[in-house]
């Protein structure tokens, strides 16, 4: 089974690992990714408050929604971190970053 997603695409910017790790990836991650995760489990979990108000069952509510948005959220941060690794995305940190190791 191929799982080498270059062999679909070429990448536009410069490759730095063609199959990043999954540790790799994750310390790959910025600032922004961050930011996302947080902003993504935060709404998350304030629409999961939300919408348990009515049944009044905010509690498991509130937890669903944490866990579907950390999920949703980690899984959006590393979508883009592996993506700058592969050369999908802008990766400018990344190039300047790996070429001095």
């Amino acid at each position: 089974m191929n799982t080498d997603i270059t062999a679909s695409a070429k990448p536009e910017y410069p490759v730095i690992d063609r199959n990043p790790p999954f540790t790799k990836t994750v310390a790959n991650f910025s600032t922004l990714d961050y930011v996302r995760l947080s902003t993504v489990t935060a709404v998350s979990v304030t629409v999961g408050y939300l919408s348990g108000i009515k049944p009044n069952i905010r509690g498991p509510s509130m937890v669903t929604g944490g866990l579907i948005g950390i999920m949703g959220g980690f899984m959006y941060a590393y979508q883009n971190s592996a993506g700058r690794l592969m050369g999908f995305f802008p990766n400018d940190a990344e190039v300047a970053r790996y070429k001095r190791a």
